[in-house]
């Protein structure tokens, strides 16, 4: 993955009526990167999107697309970017290939070989000469990605996605956006409130409270527990009171509990070979060790304390 710099959020702000929704927002996205955005109800994330694409004017900032000043040059810097805010427009007495070529005709240099090339990267080979409305909602949003990349944009903007798709349409969406970042190194900025959905398909997440940058941080250093920090354990053994006896007398513990599995305690790393060589000493069987990691979700909460998303 190359570090180009595709967008660039500097100091961008949105007031209305006296009220600051959006507060000096900062960020970077380089190509080929999936970048995810979050934010409690609220918080401005939408706001934030509307900008970028020129949906809404900025109260003060700027937003640059290959360099390009969204405010200044609007026109050219619409051409770097391919974008669904919500639901993909599209129509629907039309087939899916009707559908492309019409929207190719707005963009000058959009060629038959394209249109197949994006029809073939987004799997509508098969349908796309049915009309729209025999659709499933996961089929439309492939279209839609489809028609957002026909021009070969530098940035894709999805505000939610994932909105209505089952469980299989939204896997289909996860890993067709991973493999375009790959494959033509678009850099995706993508909004959702479904956490589990966001951990596995971003590299890097930003979230933001109060229209403010709260943190942006790789997935990977998000998620994972930090090897010298306590981690919450679950023991499964044949007798949890006596366990639990056991190792709060010998280890020093900040929490622990009795729990349905077994007993449940905070304990540093070097701590879990001692507890469990001190629990076989002592006659109680163990089943299993389990080490809780940090979730994204569990990351978000932390940082909004408990904001809603949205």
């Amino acid at each position: 993955m190359t570090q180009e710099t595709v967008v660039q959020l500097r100091n961008v702000t949105k007031r209305i009526g006296g009220k600051t929704i959006v507060d000096h927002l900062s960020f970077d996205v380089p190509r080929g990167e999936v970048f995810g955005f979050l934010g409690p109800n609220g918080a401005g994330k939408t706001t934030t999107i509307r900008m970028m694409v020129g949906l809404i004017s900025m109260s003060e900032g700027e937003v640059l697309v290959n360099g390009i000043n969204v405010n200044r040059h609007f026109e050219q810097a619409m051409m770097h970017i391919g974008a669904i805010v919500e639901n993909p427009e599209l129509y629907k007495f039309l087939t899916g290939y009707q559908n492309l070529i019409h929207f190719a005709r707005m963009i000058p240099g959009i060629s038959k070989e394209r249109i197949d090339e994006v029809v073939k990267l987004v799997k509508l080979e098969n349908r796309i000469h049915d009309k729209v409305k025999t659709y499933s909602l996961g089929m439309r949003q492939r279209l839609g990605v489809a028609q957002a990349i026909l021009h070969r944009p530098a940035v894709l903007i999805l505000d939610e996605p994932t909105n209505g798709l089952d469980p299989e349409g939204i896997r289909e969406l996860r890993d067709y956006l991973r493999h375009l970042a790959k494959s033509e190194g678009t850099a995706i900025i993508v909004s959702s409130h479904l956490l589990s959905e966001m951990e596995l398909m971003c590299d890097r997440v930003a979230i933001i409270q109060n229209g403010k940058l709260v943190n942006v941080q790789l997935m990977r250093e998000m998620v994972q527990q930090q090897s010298d920090e306590a981690s919450l354990v679950v023991i499964e053994v044949d007798e949890p009171q006596r366990a639990m006896q056991l190792l709060t007398d010998a280890i020093s513990v900040a929490e622990a509990a009795v729990t349905a599995e077994g007993v449940t305690l905070f304990l540093l790393r070097d701590q879990i070979p001692d507890a469990i060589k001190l629990l076989v000493q002592g006659d109680i069987r163990v089943f299993s060790v389990k080490t809780a990691s940090t979730s994204l979700e569990d990351k978000f909460l932390e940082l909004t304390r408990g904001g809603q998303i949205v």
